[in-house]
Order: structure tokens, then C-alpha cells, then sequence
């Protein structure tokens, strides 16, 4: 979703890489709005925040399930080719055009500043 859309990967992953500053890689199935898309399954998020130059993917684990999930897809991973990354970005087009499924990039629902003000001082 996010090559679409307000795009981290393209407009802060290159600064990051080039200056270098380590890349933290979260949100990678948007909590999981990302998911209510049905576009891509989690191991796809998985694999493609992976693909990317991030030091690191965090994923929230929360059960056995969501563990057994981020051992497979570290499991299955393989480098995404050009093809792989451009069919994925096609297939997820329409529905990311909108940002409607990446709430943490449109709303204040994530941003914990946002909702404690008073942490500005």
C-alpha cells in the first residue's frame, strides 16, 4: 500500500539509506488495515517491508499464531525481484489510492503525541 500513497519508501527511505541513518521497517501490514484490503496476505507485508533497505521489521506479536507467522515469513523469505515487487504494487493500486487502509499515515489514531499534548511541555 504504501508505494501509493503519502510513500515512506519514497520519500524517506532513499534520505535514510544515503545519510546513513539505521531504518526502523513497522506498520508493514498498518494495523491491520492493511489486511482488511484483501489484497495481500501477512506474509506478503512481511516479505516486502523485508525486501526494502530497513535495518530492521518489527512486527507486533501478541500470540503463538502472530509468532509462527514472523518465524515463517523469516523462514520463506527470499529477495523480491523487480517482477515480484511490481505485481504486488499493481495489485494493491486501487485499493491504497485513497490511504483509506493506512489510518496511521491519515489520522491521529496512532500518534500518541497527538492524543498527549501535554508531553510537548
Amino acid at each position: 500500500m504504501d508505494a501509493h500513497f503519502r510513500s515512506f519508501e519514497q520519500q524517506v527511505l532513499s534520505v535514510l539509506v544515503k545519510n546513513p541513518i539505521g531504518v526502523l521497517g513497522m506498520k508493514s501490514m498498518g494495523d491491520p488495515y492493511v489486511l482488511r484490503s484483501n489484497t495481500v496476505s501477512p506474509i506478503e507485508c512481511l516479505h516486502y517491508a523485508m525486501n526494502l533497505p530497513t535495518s530492521v521489521v518489527i512486527t507486533g506479536i501478541d500470540s503463538m499464531q502472530l509468532l509462527d507467522q514472523a518465524f515463517e515469513a523469516a523462514r520463506t523469505f527470499k529477495p523480491m525481484d523487480q517482477a515480484q515487487v511490481a505485481a504486488m504494487v499493481n495489485r494493491t493500486r486501487e485499493a491504497a489510492a485513497k490511504g483509506q487502509y493506512e489510518l496511521y499515515k491519515t489520522t491521529n489514531q496512532f500518534d500518541s503525541t497527538a492524543m498527549n499534548p501535554s508531553w510537548l511541555g
